[in-house]
C-alpha cells in the first residue's frame, strides 16, 4: 500500500483569493466597481463628445433639453436623438459623456481622499498603539474628531479656503485640492482606532518581545514587525474608505460647496437633475444609480476583504 503524497501547502495570500472568489458579494462588487472605472476612464476613448460642448445658434436650440432615447417608448411626442442616447441638459451638453466625465472626478476623489485618510489614521494608530505616552493625547484627539459635526465643518473649511485655492492652483485644481484634503483630513479616526488596537495586542505576541530582547529599534519593529501584520484590517479600513469619500464628495457638490457648476461631477449632475425634477424626472435618476452603484460595490469588496483575511472565518 502507497502513501497518497500530500498536496503541498498553499501560501496565505493564495488561501485569501481562494475564500474571496467564494464570496459572492465580493465578487459581485469586484466586477462592479472594475466595470464603472473602466467605463468612466475608457469610455470616453468611445464616446468621443466634449463633455463642456456648448452648442450655439440653430444647434442650441435643437439640441437643449432631449430626453433618453427609453422616453419615446411610452412618450411618442418626446424630444429624443440617437446622437445623445441619454438626452441633454438644458444647455445641450450631452448627459452621457457628463457622467463619464463626471465619474472620473468622482472616483479619483474618492480613492486620493482615501490614501490620505488611511495613510494618516495608520500613522496615528501605529503612534498611539506602540508608544504609550502618546496613546492617551493622541486617542483623545480621535474622540473630538468623531464627535465633531463634520459636514458642517466641511462646509465652513470650504468656504474659508476655496478663494485662495482657486486662485493659486486654478478653480477645479483648487476645488479638488480642498475636498481630497477636507476629506482625508475628516475620514481618518475609524482606520486609527482599529491600527492601535492591533498594534496593543501585537506588542504583547512573543515575536515582538523576541525582537526587542535583542535590540531591534522601534523603527526596525514597527515597520518589519508590525506594519505586514495589521495590513489585513488597513486595507479592508481603505475600501470602505473610497465609499466614504465618495459620499461626501457627492454631499458636498449636490449642496453647490463642490467643483464649479460647469466641471460635471456625480453629485453635481444630481443637483442639476433635482432643480427640474417636475419636467425631466430621469435626469437625476442615472447619477444618483451610479453613485449607488459605487458605494454598494466597494462596500461588498470591503465585506468580501474583510471575510478572506479573517483567519477565523477563511477555510470555512
Amino acid at each position: 500500500m502507497t502513501d497518497t503524497p500530500l498536496a503541498p501547502p498553499r501560501s496565505q495570500w493564495a488561501d485569501v483569493w481562494h475564500q474571496f472568489r467564494h464570496h459572492r458579494g465580493a465578487m459581485f462588487g469586484a466586477f462592479v466597481f472594475v466595470f464603472l472605472v473602466a467605463a468612466v476612464y475608457l469610455g470616453p476613448l468611445v464616446w468621443t463628445v466634449d463633455p463642456q460642448f456648448l452648442p450655439r445658434g440653430r444647434d442650441f436650440l435643437d439640441l437643449r433639453d432631449t430626453r433618453p432615447i427609453y422616453v419615446a417608448l411610452w412618450d411618442g411626442g418626446a424630444k429624443v436623438s440617437w446622437a445623445h442616447p441619454l438626452g441633454t441638459d438644458n444647455l445641450g451638453r450631452d448627459t452621457l459623456a457628463r457622467l463619464m466625465f463626471g465619474g472620473r472626478v468622482s472616483i479619483a476623489v474618492g480613492l486620493t481622499a482615501m490614501v490620505l485618510s488611511v495613510l494618516l489614521g495608520t500613522f496615528i494608530g501605529i503612534l498611539a498603539g506602540f508608544f504609550r505616552r502618546l496613546d492617551g493625547p493622541l486617542m483623545r484627539l480621535t474622540d473630538l474628531f468623531l464627535a465633531l459635526p463634520l459636514l458642517p465643518l466641511i462646509l465652513v473649511a470650504s468656504l474659508l479656503f476655496r478663494e485662495a485655492l482657486a486662485a493659486r492652483f486654478g478653480p477645479e485644481g483648487g476645488v479638488f485640492i480642498l475636498i481630497v484634503t477636507l476629506i482625508g483630513l475628516t475620514s481618518w479616526m475609524q482606520t486609527a482606532r482599529i491600527v492601535r488596537g492591533d498594534v496593543l495586542a501585537l506588542k504583547e505576541r512573543e515575536f515582538v518581545l523576541a525582537a526587542r530582547s535583542i535590540g531591534t529599534t522601534d523603527t526596525r519593529l514597527i515597520t518589519r514587525h508590525m506594519l505586514p501584520n495589521i495590513l489585513s484590517p488597513i486595507l479592508v479600513s481603505a475600501t470602505l474608505g473610497i465609499a466614504t469619500a465618495i459620499i461626501t464628495e457627492s454631499a458636498l457638490s449636490f449642496l453647490g460647496f463642490g467643483f464649479p457648476p460647469d466641471f460635471p461631477t456625480w453629485g453635481r449632475l444630481l443637483n442639476d437633475g433635482v432643480v427640474r425634477l417636475s419636467s425631466y424626472p430621469e435626469r437625476p435618476i442615472w447619477p444618483g444609480i451610479l453613485i449607488s452603484l459605487t458605494v454598494l460595490s466597494v462596500n461588498y469588496l470591503g465585506d468580501g476583504l474583510r471575510d478572506a483575511l479573517d483567519p477565523r472565518i477563511r477555510g470555512r
